[in-house]
C-alpha cells in the first residue's frame, strides 16, 4: 500500500481528494493536513510515502511547506493545483523549486475522471522516487547565469551546431532551470525543448523557465522559424519536430512509448533536419523515452549527453541511453550548460564518436 496525506486548506477538497485516493486499492490515505504548519507535523507522525500539496494555505503556503519537508524529512511531494489562469500556473512551479516533484490539475468533480486517474497515476509513479537531499545547489533560486559574451558567428566558433535538442521528464524541470540559466544570452543556436508534464501546464512551465532563468522561452508554434538563443517547449498534444530551415513542425501523430509529446520524435526530427549539426541532451525521468534515439544521433556524428546519475531524480532515460552507449558524455546539470557552451563555439576533439 502506498501511504498518502492530504494537504488541504478546503475541507470540502480534503474530502474529495480523499475519496479520489482513497477509492485505488493500492493507496491508503494516512492522514491529512489543513495548512502548511499542520502538514509538516503530519509527515512526521504519519511517515507518508508520498504528499499532496496545495499552495494557498493559512500559516505556512506550500512552497514554504514544502521546503521544510524536504528539510527535515524529504518525500516525493505532488502538488495538486486548482488554478487554471496562466499566470497562476506559472507560479505554481515555484513548487518545484522548494523540492515538489509534480504538478498535476485538481480534478473538478466527480465527472472529471481524466484528471482524477491523472492525479492516481502521478502519486503511484512518485512513490517510486527514493528522494533524497543530493542536489549540488540550493532549490531555491536558479545558478546565476555567466556573464554575457559578444555574439559569435559560425566562423569564429570553429563549428557546424545549428541546433540543441533537450528531453526531459521527472525532475526535468529543475534541471532545464539550471542548464538555461547557465547559457547565457549569448547562446548562438536554438534550444528544442521536449518535458514530459500533465496536459494544461506546459504553459505556465515556458513562463516560469523564462521568467527564472532570464532565458527566452516560448511554446513551440507551428511553422514558426526557429531563433538562436531562444527555447522552444513542446506544447501539450501535439509532437515537436523540425524542418528544413529551421521551421517548428507539430505534429497530432500517435503517442510514441506512450506520450505525446515524445522526446524520441524530436531526436528523429532533428536527425533528419540537421544530420550531425546537433547536440542531443537526455535528462532525468521514467522510461526509456529518447534514449535510442539519442543513440542515433550520436551514429549520426552529433554530440550526446546524458545526465549524470547522482543529479538524477530518476535515472531512467539517461541511464538507458547510459547503457546503449548513446551518450559521449554524462554530466550534471550545470557541466552540462559548461558543456553545450563550449561544444556550440568549437566541438572538442574527441567529443563526438
Amino acid at each position: 500500500m502506498i501511504k498518502v496525506l492530504i494537504v488541504e486548506d478546503s475541507p470540502v477538497v480534503r474530502e474529495f481528494l480523499t475519496h479520489i485516493l482513497g477509492s485505488d486499492s493500492d493507496i491508503d490515505v494516512v492522514g491529512t493536513a489543513c495548512d502548511g504548519e499542520e502538514a509538516v507535523e503530519a509527515v512526521e507522525r504519519t511517515r507518508p510515502d508520498v504528499v499532496t500539496m496545495d499552495i494557498h494555505m493559512p500559516r505556512l503556503n506550500g512552497f514554504d511547506a514544502t521546503r521544510r519537508i524536504m528539510e527535515l524529512s524529504p518525500r516525493p511531494i505532488v502538488i495538486v493545483s486548482g488554478s487554471s489562469a496562466h499566470d497562476e500556473i506559472a507560479m505554481t512551479f515555484k513548487a518545484l523549486e522548494s523540492g515538489a516533484l509534480a504538478i498535476v490539475p485538481r480534478p473538478r468533480g466527480l465527472g472529471d475522471e481524466e484528471s482524477s486517474r491523472e492525479l492516481v497515476r502521478t502519486v503511484k509513479l512518485m512513490s517510486e522516487v527514493r528522494v533524497v537531499r543530493r542536489w549540488p545547489r540550493s532549490r531555491t533560486a536558479p545558478a546565476p547565469a555567466p556573464a554575457p559574451r559578444p555574439a559569435v558567428s559560425a566562423e569564429e566558433r570553429g563549428g557546424d551546431v545549428r541546433v540543441v535538442a533537450m528531453g526531459a521528464s521527472t525532475g526535468g524541470p529543475i534541471v532545464l532551470q539550471t542548464i538555461l540559466s547557465g547559457l547565457g544570452e549569448s547562446f548562438p543556436v536554438p534550444v528544442l525543448i521536449v518535458q514530459h508534464m500533465t496536459p494544461g501546464f506546459a504553459g505556465g512551465f515556458a513562463e516560469w523557465l523564462a521568467r527564472s532563468t532570464g532565458f527566452p522561452v516560448g511554446i513551440a508554434r507551428d511553422g514558426e522559424t526557429t531563433l538562436p538563443g531562444r527555447a522552444y517547449v513542446a506544447p501539450d498534444g501535439f509532437h515537436m519536430g523540425v524542418r528544413a530551415g529551421g521551421r517548428i513542425a507539430l505534429e497530432n501523430a500517435p503517442p510514441e512509448n506512450g506520450l505525446r509529446p515524445s522526446i524520441s520524435y524530436l531526436f528523429r526530427s532533428v536527425v533528419s533536419a540537421y544530420g550531425s549539426q546537433a547536440v542531443g541532451v537526455l535528462l532525468t525521468g521514467m522510461g526509456r523515452d529518447g534514449a535510442e534515439e539519442l543513440k542515433l544521433l550520436r551514429d549520426k556524428g552529433c554530440a550526446t549527453i546524458a545526465q549524470d546519475r547522482e543529479s538524477c531524480v530518476v535515472y531512467g532515460m539517461p541511464g538507458e541511453a547510459v547503457r546503449i552507449g548513446a551518450a559521449a558524455r554524462i554530466l550534471s546539470p550545470d557541466k552540462i550548460a559548461a558543456a553545450l557552451r563550449e561544444i556550440v563555439q568549437k566541438p572538442p576533439a574527441g567529443f563526438r564518436g
